[in-house]
């Protein structure tokens, strides 16, 4: 099964991308429910690692997420394969006037159920859009 999220953020497509995968900007909006990112490290190409370290807000538990880009087109398009389950992710930017639309495509994880995990990523990309627009006042 396929899931979908989107975002529309009052930003240009640049700032956007920059924020997207700027690990010190990562470490400011990855978050959702009871997880944050600690750590992130980013080496945005074909090829490249997308390594985060996620851990609960209240205890010590935590994950590490790894992740090799498959295909990178600036201010355009990053697709990454997930090091664990070799789920491919797609997100897109594109323009909307002066908006942005990001839209992430991947399959469910079949151990979690997909309106949950729809829910989280939806989370995640909304905590990304405030961000953006606050940081830059919009």
């Amino acid at each position: 099964m396929k899931i979908i999220t989107e975002t529309k953020i009052p930003a240009p497509i640049d700032v956007v991308w920059h924020a997207f995968n700027d690990p010190n900007d990562i470490l400011q909006w990855d978050s959702c429910g009871e997880w944050h990112t600690i750590t992130a490290s980013n080496d945005l190409k074909v090829g490249g690692l997308l390594e985060l370290r996620i851990e609960s807000k209240v205890g010590k538990s935590g994950f590490d997420f790894a992740a090799i880009y498959t295909q990178v087109e600036t201010n355009r398009l990053i697709e990454w394969r997930q090091m664990d389950d070799d789920r491919l992710i797609r997100v897109n930017f594109s323009e909307n006037g002066t908006d942005t639309i990001v839209r992430q495509t991947f399959n469910a994880d079949p151990t979690i159920p997909s309106n949950e995990e729809r829910a989280d990523w939806q989370g995640v990309l909304d905590n990304f859009g405030r961000y953006v627009a606050a940081k830059h006042n919009i």
